[in-house]
């Protein structure tokens, strides 16, 4: 689905929030390669991002024509900052009322109040598309982010122990979060 662009006001910043365009596949990979390097609370380390770029070009149009994902890229002062999307989880009438949720912004961008502005219009965009629960899952030792979900209304409904193995040997559970909408 399109997210026609909107401009929002955050802390004197300009933020614009649209949907992403097939020409800014490269773009995206750069952003993939990049924020995976930024942080380990996201799923893969920077050398296992080996998309085609044709390939995230038709990511991007496949969210672009659906009818049940969307994916909402974010500008802070004229800056790409990060995405979020949604996608329809399985595609049977018995999962078609929930979707998952994926959020990632480059390091620079976090603490802005960004994140939370990027969740509640992609939350309000899936109770307009007639979503009945939000789903998405974080890291235990993710706290600022558990803490943002919490804030917004997700509670945890499950827990993956040493869910993913770092390079070092350590570990990290996986919680599962729920959001009634």
């Amino acid at each position: 689905m399109i997210f026609e662009e909107k401009k929002y006001s955050l802390n004197g910043h300009e933020v614009i929030l649209r949907s992403a365009r097939p020409e800014e596949a490269a773009m995206l990979l750069d952003y993939l390669k990049t924020v995976t390097g930024e942080t380990r609370f996201l799923m893969c380390e920077p050398d296992e991002v080996n998309y085609s770029l044709e390939w995230e070009e038709q990511f991007v149009s496949e969210h672009n024509d659906s009818d049940g994902d969307m994916l909402i890229l974010a500008f802070l002062d004229g800056e790409y900052a990060g995405n979020c999307s949604f996608e329809r989880m399985g595609g049977s009438r018995r999962r078609a009322h929930h979707a998952g949720i994926g959020i990632a912004l480059f390091q620079r961008f976090t603490g802005l109040g960004l994140g939370r502005l990027m969740l509640n219009v992609l939350i309000g965009e899936m109770r307009a598309c007639g979503f009945e629960q939000a789903q998405l899952s974080v890291y235990d030792n993710n706290k600022r982010a558990r803490h943002l979900y919490e804030s917004i209304g997700f509670t945890e409904c499950g827990r993956i122990p040493r869910a993913s193995k770092y390079d070092d040997g350590t570990y990290s559970d996986e919680l599962l979060m729920v959001m009634e909408l």
